[in-house]
């Protein structure tokens, strides 16, 4: 009776008009990049498309399970700038969100320095809540709140300017229109997320690449941050640590099986109360990007041409 009373407790909290609640964070941002920042959509030649599934607090129940989706493609060799597609599922408790936005970015080329990006995402939020309550009488309690869902539109904006020289920088900008779930007194904040990096090719011997990076996000209430070392050893696999603000540190491994396919796995473990309760926080990753091949160039043989 009282784990039900605790239970019921706990989500009476979650919906009494929530606000400042903290978008997901993933311990792979670095192939998450286009859900954070819609400027970044499509700055790489070719097309990419990434999913990652992270089951947090493993064998803990109603913990945190989430999905993502990504795909984008660079349009140079048809329009301007680049364009995407995002959407993540995301399951704690009782409740179920669901996003997806389409991305748009437009390359501004800053001399020889490197080239700033600016991108919108527009798109659609779902929120339900479907609980279950186990009351400790027969008798029901109307002022707990029932099944309920609703969808509203919602915007990102962001910038990502990278250099020529291997560092890059981004700020962004999440639910920019502040969008309401009304059916259950859900109102979504601000978030926004800072990015910066460097990549040192060839830092350990040929294509033996390190890339370090910094990732902040905040609803100007709470912060959390990641810092990633990643090593990429001649494009056969990739390890690296990531430390968390939140006393969390993660361990990163993948490999490239196919020249176009990434493969990748990550641990997090807590180092608070959680871990005694938990087998500790799975990531899967599964990253396809394909590049048209060139077409061979044309010769002629005719006499008058030679």
């Amino acid at each position: 009776m009282i784990k039900n009373l605790l239970y019921c407790l706990f989500c009476l909290i979650i919906v009494q008009n929530v606000s400042a609640q903290q978008d997901i964070m993933m311990t792979n941002f670095m192939f998450d990049k286009l859900r954070i920042n819609p400027a970044i959509t499509g700055i790489d030649d070719g097309f990419t498309s990434s999913m990652i599934y992270r089951n947090q607090w493993d064998k803990v129940a109603g913990a945190p399970n989430t999905a993502i989706f990504n795909c984008e493609m660079n349009l140079s060799k048809y329009a301007v700038g680049g364009a995407g597609l995002s959407f993540y599922h995301d399951a704690i408790g009782p409740i179920r969100q669901n996003r997806l936005m389409l991305n748009y970015s437009y390359p501004f080329q800053i001399g020889e320095l490197g080239v700033l990006h600016a991108g919108i995402g527009i798109g659609m939020l779902n929120f339900g809540l479907d609980p279950n309550w186990i009351p400790p009488t027969s008798a029901n309690d109307v002022t707990l709140p029932t099944a309920s869902s609703g969808t509203n539109l919602d915007g990102n904006f962001g910038l990502f300017y990278k250099s020529f020289k291997g560092y890059y920088v981004g700020l962004s900008s999440a639910h920019l229109n502040k969008p309401s779930i009304h059916t259950s007194n859900y109102t979504y904040e601000r978030h926004y997320f800072f990015n910066v990096g460097h990549k040192l090719p060839n830092v350990l011997g040929p294509k033996r690449d390190v890339e370090m990076q910094l990732l902040v996000m905040s609803d100007l209430i709470k912060s959390v941050g990641d810092v990633n070392v990643r090593y990429t050893h001649a494009n056969l696999f990739y390890a690296g640590l990531t430390a968390r603000t939140t006393n969390t540190y993660c361990l990163l491994v993948g490999f490239y099986p196919l020249r176009n396919i990434t493969l990748g796995y990550s641990f997090d473990l807590n180092a608070n109360r959680i871990l005694a309760a938990s087998n500790g926080t799975h990531e899967i990753v599964l990253r396809y990007r394909y590049i048209a091949p060139i077409p061979p160039s044309e010769k002629s043989k005719h006499p008058r041409w030679l």
